[in-house]
Protein backbone atom coordinates (compact mmCIF):
# COMPACT_ATOMS: atom_id res chain seq x y z
CA UNK A 1 0.00 0.00 0.00
CA UNK A 2 1.51 3.14 -0.81
CA UNK A 3 1.55 5.92 1.27
CA UNK A 4 0.34 9.73 1.17
CA UNK A 5 0.18 12.69 2.79
CA UNK A 6 -1.65 14.51 0.87
CA UNK A 7 -5.71 14.47 -0.57
CA UNK A 8 -6.82 12.39 -3.56
CA UNK A 9 -8.56 13.96 -6.15
CA UNK A 10 -10.08 10.99 -7.69
CA UNK A 11 -11.27 7.46 -6.49
CA UNK A 12 -11.62 4.23 -8.61
CA UNK A 13 -13.52 1.55 -7.84
CA UNK A 14 -12.87 -1.98 -9.11
CA UNK A 15 -15.18 -4.47 -9.65
CA UNK A 16 -15.61 -7.92 -8.07
CA UNK A 17 -19.58 -8.38 -6.98
CA UNK A 18 -19.50 -9.16 -3.89
CA UNK A 19 -15.42 -8.76 -3.27
CA UNK A 20 -17.08 -5.21 -3.05
CA UNK A 21 -17.87 -4.84 0.01
CA UNK A 22 -13.88 -4.78 0.92
CA UNK A 23 -14.34 -1.81 -0.77
CA UNK A 24 -17.41 -0.56 1.87
CA UNK A 25 -15.74 -1.51 5.16
CA UNK A 26 -12.16 -0.23 3.75
CA UNK A 27 -13.55 3.05 3.02
CA UNK A 28 -15.80 2.97 6.52
CA UNK A 29 -12.42 3.18 8.54
CA UNK A 30 -10.72 5.90 6.33
CA UNK A 31 -12.79 8.45 4.58
CA UNK A 32 -13.10 10.62 7.02
CA UNK A 33 -9.61 9.99 8.86
CA UNK A 34 -8.54 10.98 5.39
CA UNK A 35 -10.50 13.80 4.69
CA UNK A 36 -11.64 11.68 1.62
CA UNK A 37 -13.71 14.04 -0.89
CA UNK A 38 -12.39 13.07 -4.43
CA UNK A 39 -13.69 15.37 -7.23
CA UNK A 40 -14.02 12.57 -10.05
CA UNK A 41 -15.19 9.00 -9.12
CA UNK A 42 -14.89 6.22 -11.53
CA UNK A 43 -16.35 2.61 -10.97
CA UNK A 44 -17.61 -0.50 -12.44
CA UNK A 45 -19.74 -3.77 -11.88
CA UNK A 46 -20.13 -4.10 -7.87
CA UNK A 47 -17.64 -1.15 -7.17
CA UNK A 48 -20.43 0.98 -9.04
CA UNK A 49 -22.69 0.35 -5.94
CA UNK A 50 -20.14 0.56 -3.40
CA UNK A 51 -19.40 3.57 -5.25
CA UNK A 52 -23.07 5.35 -4.89
CA UNK A 53 -22.58 3.96 -1.00
CA UNK A 54 -19.73 6.31 -0.48
CA UNK A 55 -21.27 9.44 -2.61
CA UNK A 56 -24.57 9.25 -0.48
CA UNK A 57 -23.06 8.27 2.84
CA UNK A 58 -25.12 4.78 2.57
CA UNK A 59 -22.27 1.56 2.92
CA UNK A 60 -23.93 0.37 5.97
CA UNK A 61 -27.29 0.34 4.32
CA UNK A 62 -25.61 -1.10 1.01
CA UNK A 63 -24.57 -3.89 3.34
CA UNK A 64 -27.22 -4.23 5.31
CA UNK A 65 -29.83 -4.63 2.65
CA UNK A 66 -27.64 -7.02 1.10
CA UNK A 67 -27.50 -9.14 4.20
CA UNK A 68 -31.04 -8.94 4.49
CA UNK A 69 -31.20 -10.85 0.71
CA UNK A 70 -29.34 -12.80 1.17
CA UNK A 71 -31.15 -14.20 4.11
CA UNK A 72 -34.33 -15.01 1.72
CA UNK A 73 -32.40 -17.03 -1.22
CA UNK A 74 -30.98 -20.22 0.22
CA UNK A 75 -29.10 -21.14 -2.87
CA UNK A 76 -27.33 -20.24 -5.36
CA UNK A 77 -29.17 -20.94 -8.90
CA UNK A 78 -27.28 -23.06 -11.44
CA UNK A 79 -26.45 -21.07 -14.60
CA UNK A 80 -28.19 -23.53 -17.16
CA UNK A 81 -31.45 -22.98 -15.51
CA UNK A 82 -33.60 -20.67 -17.69
CA UNK A 83 -34.02 -17.10 -17.00
CA UNK A 84 -37.20 -15.71 -16.16
CA UNK A 85 -40.06 -16.33 -18.76
CA UNK A 86 -41.64 -12.38 -17.98
CA UNK A 87 -38.75 -10.22 -17.65
CA UNK A 88 -35.71 -12.43 -19.05
CA UNK A 89 -33.74 -12.09 -15.86
CA UNK A 90 -31.98 -14.36 -13.84
CA UNK A 91 -32.74 -15.03 -9.98
CA UNK A 92 -29.08 -13.45 -9.21
CA UNK A 93 -30.22 -10.28 -11.64
CA UNK A 94 -33.76 -9.89 -9.55
CA UNK A 95 -32.08 -10.13 -5.95
CA UNK A 96 -29.05 -7.27 -7.05
CA UNK A 97 -31.75 -5.03 -8.36
CA UNK A 98 -34.17 -5.24 -6.12
CA UNK A 99 -31.29 -4.77 -3.38
CA UNK A 100 -29.72 -1.38 -5.68
CA UNK A 101 -33.90 -0.31 -5.90
CA UNK A 102 -33.97 -0.16 -1.92
CA UNK A 103 -30.92 1.34 -0.98
CA UNK A 104 -30.96 3.71 -4.42
CA UNK A 105 -33.73 5.51 -3.24
CA UNK A 106 -34.91 9.29 -4.72
CA UNK A 107 -32.82 11.08 -2.23
CA UNK A 108 -30.00 8.88 -2.61
CA UNK A 109 -30.16 9.41 -6.56
CA UNK A 110 -30.32 13.13 -5.74
CA UNK A 111 -27.24 13.16 -3.51
CA UNK A 112 -25.64 11.05 -6.86
CA UNK A 113 -27.03 13.73 -9.37
CA UNK A 114 -25.39 16.77 -7.64
CA UNK A 115 -22.50 14.51 -6.06
CA UNK A 116 -18.72 14.36 -7.76
CA UNK A 117 -18.21 13.97 -10.60
CA UNK A 118 -19.04 9.94 -11.10
CA UNK A 119 -18.65 8.01 -14.57
CA UNK A 120 -19.55 3.99 -14.57
CA UNK A 121 -17.53 2.09 -16.95
CA UNK A 122 -20.03 -0.40 -18.62
CA UNK A 123 -18.45 -2.61 -22.04
CA UNK A 124 -19.94 -3.94 -25.37
CA UNK A 125 -19.86 -6.92 -26.30
CA UNK A 126 -18.21 -7.78 -29.86
CA UNK A 127 -21.82 -9.45 -31.04
CA UNK A 128 -25.56 -7.33 -30.35
CA UNK A 129 -27.12 -9.83 -31.47
CA UNK A 130 -25.48 -12.76 -29.49
CA UNK A 131 -24.43 -10.44 -26.10
CA UNK A 132 -24.81 -13.68 -24.13
CA UNK A 133 -22.94 -15.69 -25.91
CA UNK A 134 -19.58 -13.41 -26.41
CA UNK A 135 -20.59 -11.78 -23.33
CA UNK A 136 -19.48 -15.26 -21.92
CA UNK A 137 -16.86 -15.62 -24.31
CA UNK A 138 -14.84 -12.17 -23.16
CA UNK A 139 -15.37 -13.91 -19.36
CA UNK A 140 -13.31 -16.69 -20.76
CA UNK A 141 -10.63 -14.81 -21.96
CA UNK A 142 -11.26 -11.96 -19.06
CA UNK A 143 -10.47 -15.07 -16.69
CA UNK A 144 -6.87 -16.37 -18.92
CA UNK A 145 -5.52 -12.55 -19.11
CA UNK A 146 -6.02 -12.17 -15.29
CA UNK A 147 -4.47 -15.19 -14.46
CA UNK A 148 -1.85 -15.03 -16.57
CA UNK A 149 -0.83 -11.34 -16.72
CA UNK A 150 -2.12 -10.81 -13.32
CA UNK A 151 -2.70 -6.55 -13.97
CA UNK A 152 -5.85 -5.01 -13.00
CA UNK A 153 -5.28 -3.16 -16.27
CA UNK A 154 -6.45 -5.95 -18.71
CA UNK A 155 -6.00 -6.48 -22.53
CA UNK A 156 -7.06 -9.74 -24.22
CA UNK A 157 -10.60 -9.19 -23.94
CA UNK A 158 -10.72 -5.46 -25.47
CA UNK A 159 -8.51 -6.85 -28.54
CA UNK A 160 -10.91 -9.70 -29.05
CA UNK A 161 -13.58 -6.95 -29.43
CA UNK A 162 -14.97 -6.15 -26.21
CA UNK A 163 -15.37 -2.24 -25.62
CA UNK A 164 -15.42 -0.09 -22.75
CA UNK A 165 -17.80 3.34 -22.48
CA UNK A 166 -17.66 5.68 -19.35
CA UNK A 167 -21.36 6.33 -18.47
CA UNK A 168 -21.95 9.92 -17.25
CA UNK A 169 -23.59 8.53 -13.85
CA UNK A 170 -24.46 12.54 -12.51
CA UNK A 171 -26.61 12.46 -15.62
CA UNK A 172 -28.35 9.05 -15.33
CA UNK A 173 -29.25 10.36 -11.65
CA UNK A 174 -30.90 13.21 -13.31
CA UNK A 175 -32.87 11.21 -15.69
CA UNK A 176 -34.19 9.09 -13.24
CA UNK A 177 -31.97 5.89 -14.92
CA UNK A 178 -29.09 5.70 -11.68
CA UNK A 179 -30.30 1.89 -10.82
CA UNK A 180 -30.56 0.91 -14.24
CA UNK A 181 -27.32 1.85 -14.91
CA UNK A 182 -25.61 0.04 -11.60
CA UNK A 183 -27.60 -2.90 -12.49
CA UNK A 184 -26.50 -2.63 -16.17
CA UNK A 185 -22.87 -2.51 -15.05
CA UNK A 186 -22.97 -5.55 -13.28
CA UNK A 187 -24.21 -8.17 -15.84
CA UNK A 188 -22.06 -10.67 -15.85
CA UNK A 189 -23.19 -13.26 -18.77
CA UNK A 190 -24.04 -15.87 -18.80
CA UNK A 191 -25.44 -15.45 -14.81
CA UNK A 192 -27.45 -12.29 -16.15
CA UNK A 193 -28.87 -11.38 -19.50
CA UNK A 194 -27.15 -8.45 -20.75
CA UNK A 195 -30.21 -5.61 -20.64
CA UNK A 196 -29.92 -2.96 -23.27
CA UNK A 197 -28.45 0.50 -22.42
CA UNK A 198 -29.17 3.37 -24.93
CA UNK A 199 -29.87 1.01 -27.41
CA UNK A 200 -26.93 -1.33 -27.09
CA UNK A 201 -26.60 -4.17 -24.99
CA UNK A 202 -24.64 -3.45 -22.24
CA UNK A 203 -22.38 -6.09 -19.64
CA UNK A 204 -20.08 -5.66 -16.91
CA UNK A 205 -16.88 -4.06 -17.77
CA UNK A 206 -14.37 -5.67 -15.36
CA UNK A 207 -13.45 -7.74 -18.59
CA UNK A 208 -12.32 -4.66 -20.24
CA UNK A 209 -10.15 -3.15 -17.12
CA UNK A 210 -10.57 -3.32 -12.89
CA UNK A 211 -9.29 0.28 -12.97
CA UNK A 212 -10.74 2.51 -15.12
CA UNK A 213 -9.30 6.33 -14.82
CA UNK A 214 -11.72 8.82 -14.61
CA UNK A 215 -12.26 11.12 -18.09
CA UNK A 216 -10.70 14.12 -17.31
CA UNK A 217 -7.84 12.15 -15.27
CA UNK A 218 -5.35 14.39 -13.19
CA UNK A 219 -4.69 14.75 -9.67
CA UNK A 220 -3.75 12.12 -7.12
CA UNK A 221 -5.70 8.82 -7.30
CA UNK A 222 -6.58 6.06 -4.57
CA UNK A 223 -7.66 2.52 -6.49
CA UNK A 224 -9.70 0.67 -4.74
CA UNK A 225 -9.60 -2.98 -6.28
CA UNK A 226 -10.91 -6.20 -4.43
CA UNK A 227 -8.50 -8.84 -4.99
CA UNK A 228 -4.57 -9.53 -4.72
CA UNK A 229 -2.72 -8.63 -8.52
CA UNK A 230 0.78 -9.92 -8.82
CA UNK A 231 1.52 -7.11 -11.64
CA UNK A 232 0.58 -3.29 -10.25
CA UNK A 233 1.90 -0.83 -12.52
CA UNK A 234 3.79 1.92 -10.72
CA UNK A 235 2.80 5.36 -12.30
CA UNK A 236 2.96 8.75 -10.38
CA UNK A 237 -0.32 9.88 -9.23
CA UNK A 238 -1.56 6.81 -8.60
CA UNK A 239 -1.94 4.88 -5.42
CA UNK A 240 -3.52 1.30 -5.99
CA UNK A 241 -4.86 -0.73 -2.37
CA UNK A 242 -6.08 -4.39 -2.23
CA UNK A 243 -7.32 -6.96 0.38
CA UNK A 244 -4.05 -8.12 2.70
CA UNK A 245 -5.59 -11.59 1.78
CA UNK A 246 -8.44 -13.30 -0.69
CA UNK A 247 -11.83 -12.44 0.97
CA UNK A 248 -14.26 -14.93 1.46
CA UNK A 249 -16.83 -13.31 -0.68
CA UNK A 250 -17.09 -15.11 -3.65
CA UNK A 251 -18.17 -12.99 -6.80
CA UNK A 252 -21.90 -14.22 -7.39
CA UNK A 253 -22.49 -16.37 -3.99
CA UNK A 254 -26.11 -14.78 -3.08
CA UNK A 255 -26.32 -16.96 -0.39
CA UNK A 256 -23.96 -16.59 2.84
CA UNK A 257 -24.58 -13.31 4.57
CA UNK A 258 -21.53 -14.57 6.89
CA UNK A 259 -18.75 -14.30 3.98
CA UNK A 260 -19.88 -10.74 3.01
CA UNK A 261 -19.90 -9.49 6.76
CA UNK A 262 -15.72 -11.38 6.69
CA UNK A 263 -15.35 -9.51 3.62
CA UNK A 264 -16.49 -6.06 5.12
CA UNK A 265 -14.62 -6.75 8.28
CA UNK A 266 -11.06 -7.36 6.42
CA UNK A 267 -12.11 -4.19 4.78
CA UNK A 268 -11.92 -2.76 8.04
CA UNK A 269 -9.19 -4.32 9.46
CA UNK A 270 -6.94 -3.77 5.92
CA UNK A 271 -8.41 0.41 6.54
CA UNK A 272 -6.86 0.18 9.96
CA UNK A 273 -3.32 -0.64 8.73
CA UNK A 274 -3.19 1.69 5.79
CA UNK A 275 -4.23 4.54 8.49
CA UNK A 276 -1.10 2.91 10.64
CA UNK A 277 1.62 3.34 7.66
CA UNK A 278 0.42 7.21 7.36
CA UNK A 279 0.67 7.66 11.11
CA UNK A 280 -2.77 8.95 11.01
CA UNK A 281 -4.13 6.32 13.51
Amino acid sequence: MAETDSAFDQLVFSGGGTRCFWQGGFLHVVRDALGLAPARIAALSGGAFAACGFITRRGLDVRETMIAAFADHDRNVPLHEPFDEVDGNSPHQRIYREVVSQVLDDAAAQAIATGPQFQVLIARPPSPRWATLSGAAMALLYTADSKIRSSPHLAWPEAAGLEGELVDANKAARDGRIVDLICAAATIPPAFEPPDWDGRPAIDAGMVSQAPMPDPDRGRTLILLTKRFDNIPEIEGRSYVMPSREVPADKIDFTDADKLRRTWNIGEEDGMRYLETLGRR
